[in-house]
């Protein structure tokens, strides 16, 4: 069965090569008619499964259901989040705020205001030893961003060149004494220095629209807004690793996180947001005990009885993971991440102050990883037929049954991709098959309480991708072998059987990424020059106007006498 892309987060977005921001989707009435027919699919692929007519020998038929479980549960929450999908995140307050928003322009004086008032802002780009031209760009579009901001880069990787970069771009360097903490860390450190009424985040690859505060500010005149998050877009789809792990996010951001705004569930994903200052001083900074202090720090939120707002427009362009190894260690933290709330922060228990909808939602999110294990269980069952003649479904259940139930579900799941991402993606699909090490890594992690460190996510890989696929390497070999050996019993049999099929199908998945590894290795031996995205936006203002601090002394401390205060449409806390 296939397993629609979505995430924990986190997270990422794939129809990059844009050169404009685009707007988000919302579900038109081909997807919504393509849920409703995929989710009747999926009910009668479950009736299907559970008949006791269907079932066959004990163990197989067990590693079905529980693997089909898991994956069910999940597209049929998915389904429903998405069929939520269509609410529009800006309401009238919201556009009356944006047509307010720079009320002194004209006079030379770019300050945002919200509800009268002028606010600080403060734009954090959070850097850990990302290459030089990376950081350049993305703190030069950050300072460049229209409406007066300040730009902080905060800098864990503790490079002077980073330093002098900041410096010649009209930004603030911090550079701390530890690493403690990560990246959340980084961000409350610099809390303590910056003390606007909001900031903004971004990670080094991330390079902004000059508009990016302009679009994501208005939605701040409800009081109750802690954040606002926008998508995760990638310019850099020049591996298949880059992108297939691009376009598992795209369901999630197009479709998923805007659904989530109905159930007051959309969560950070850690980069292109805007945070509320107090808001985050409420619950004692951004959450530093877990590799996901994102939708940590969200939950927390939520749990205080704030909101969050994910606006659907890619307002930022980032890098994709490029490499096997930036993709595994990028997906084994988040899925590390995913896993943690589950076993020490259970969505469901009564002790979390959440509504009904957002414990599902966060229970979606701490669960999501454990549809990327199913796999392992689901390439293990032909080989069990095989070998030891051991069936899942009863022999009573013809091919052509099967087929009707398991092939339509997952030609439909197919299908539903497909329409969301534009195109069939089959890097999408590899990804999904083959990453199953790297999840029951991060749940094995988890269990026994051990850490990992903090990675780069980006092209900052120098090893032997093979380093990174030795279980795949190892069920590729195994899965050849028993090809081959199914083979020659279909041979002497006279007909060819299902789980030959079926095994041999898993094998072409797996030696596919292996060649993809054999390519990466041997472009990692004949290094060439990288293009630089083709997505990042040009800067158009006058740094030195759009860039300067703003005295907090210099904030008048009422509405001016012509800018009437605002009164949000609702949702006051």
């Amino acid at each position: 069965m296939a397993r629609i892309p979505s995430a924990h987060h986190h997270r990422r977005h794939g129809h990059a090569q844009r050169e404009q921001p685009e707007k988000g989707g919302e579900p038109t009435p081909v997807m919504i008619l393509l849920v409703v027919v995929a989710t009747i699919g999926v009910l009668a692929y479950t009736g299907f499964l559970l008949a006791p007519g269907s079932r066959g020998d004990l163990l197989p038929y067990v590693m079905i259901i529980a693997a089909e479980s898991v994956l069910v549960v999940q597209a049929l929450l998915s389904m429903w989040t998405i069929l939520s999908s269509g609410r529009n995140p800006r309401d009238y307050a919201a556009h009356d705020a944006a047509a307010r928003l720079l009320p002194r322009l004209a006079r030379g004086d770019d300050r945002i205001h919200l509800r009268g008032r002028p606010i600080v802002i403060d734009v954090l780009v959070t850097v850990y030893g990302e290459e030089l031209d990376t950081v350049r760009r993305t703190v030069t579009a950050a300072v460049g961003m229209r409406g007066a901001h300040r730009t902080w880069v905060l800098d864990d990787g503790r490079s002077d060149d980073v330093r002098t970069l900041a410096e010649t771009a009209g930004a603030r360097y911090v550079r701390r004494l530890s690493s403690h903490g990560a990246k959340a860390g980084n961000i409350n450190h610099a809390l303590t220095l910056a003390k606007g009424d909001f900031f903004a985040i971004f990670d080094a690859d991330f390079v902004p629209v000059p508009t990016f505060l302009l679009q994501t500010m208005p939605l701040f005149v409800h009081d109750d807004v802690a954040f606002v998050q926008t998508p995760q877009v990638y310019g850099n789809l020049h591996t298949v690793v880059a992108r297939g792990a691009a376009y598992m996010q795209t369901v999630f951001y197009r479709f998923v996180q805007p659904g989530r705004n109905r159930f007051n569930a959309a969560i950070c994903v850690g980069t292109n947001v805007v945070f509320r200052r107090t808001a985050i001083d409420e619950v004692g900074g951004m959450y530093t005990d877990s590799k996901s202090e994102d939708v940590w720090t969200s939950l927390l939120l939520h749990e205080r009885g704030w909101r969050s707002v994910f606006l659907p427009d890619a307002l930022a362009v980032g890098e994709a993971p490029e490499t096997i190894e930036a993709y595994s260690k990028q997906q084994l933290r988040w899925a590390t991440g995913g896993f943690e709330i589950l076993l020490r922060h259970n969505p469901l228990s009564l002790r979390r102050r959440l509504t009904m909808d957002q414990r599902i939602q966060y229970l979606v999110t701490a669960t999501f990883y454990l549809t990327g294990i199913c796999p392992l269980l689901l390439l293990l069952v032909p080989p069990l037929e095989i070998y030891f003649d051991l069936r899942p479904m009863t022999l009573e259940t013809t091919v052509l049954t099967w087929a009707l139930y398991y092939g339509g579900f997952y030609a439909m799941q197919i299908l539903l991709a497909w329409f969301a991402v534009g195109s069939f993606r089959w890097e999408t699909l590899t990804l999904a098959t083959v990453s199953f090490p790297i999840y029951a890594k991060a749940l094995w992690n988890v269990l026994l309480g051990r850490d990992i460190g903090w990675h780069v996510t980006g092209s900052a890989s120098r090893r032997s991708p093979f380093n990174f696929v030795i279980p795949q390497t190892l069920f590729f070999v195994f899965l050849a072998l028993t090809t081959l050996v199914a083979g020659w019993r279909d041979v002497d049999n006279g007909a060819l059987t299902l789980a030959t099929a079926w095994n041999a199908t898993n094998t072409v998945i797996l030696g596919a990424f292996l060649v993809t590894a054999l390519r990466e290795a041997r472009a990692m031996a004949r290094p060439q020059e990288r293009p630089a995205p083709s997505a990042a936006p040009v800067v158009t203002a006058p740094l030195t106007v759009v860039a300067r601090p703003l005295p907090l002394a210099a904030r008048p401390a009422e509405p001016a006498a012509d800018e009437p205060a605002l009164v949000p449409a609702g949702g006051a806390r």
